[in-house]
């Protein structure tokens, strides 16, 4: 398997993957907003949700919203797309779930 700039092995779109598993959880996939916001170090993304969603998303004892903070610590080391046109990389990931 070639690896090339493109290929998933060195970059990762923490956002697609955000959005990818809160809409598979939700009862309301069409209110799920993902934003990033881009600092010097961090990246942070809002997890924007309906507020009848928020315990799909959080799950028991915060067991659903910790595994989705593990896996974008698990890959804050690689290049991180933020938009089309740049890599980053950054020393945390920061994920804030917000109910609409």
């Amino acid at each position: 398997m070639e690896k090339n700039s493109s290929n998933s092995f060195e970059t990762a779109d923490p956002v697609g993957l955000i959005d990818f598993i809160a809409r598979s959880l939700v009862k309301h996939p069409d209110d799920v907003q993902v934003v990033s916001v881009p600092g010097p170090s961090s990246l942070i993304i809002e997890l924007h949700v309906n507020h009848s969603d928020l315990g799909a998303i959080i799950g028991k004892g915060g067991r659903i919203a910790k595994s989705m903070r593990t896996l974008l610590n698990s890959i804050s080391l690689k290049k991180i797309v933020v938009d089309e046109n740049s890599d980053n990389k950054f020393n945390k990931i920061i994920l804030e779930i917000i109910d609409q």
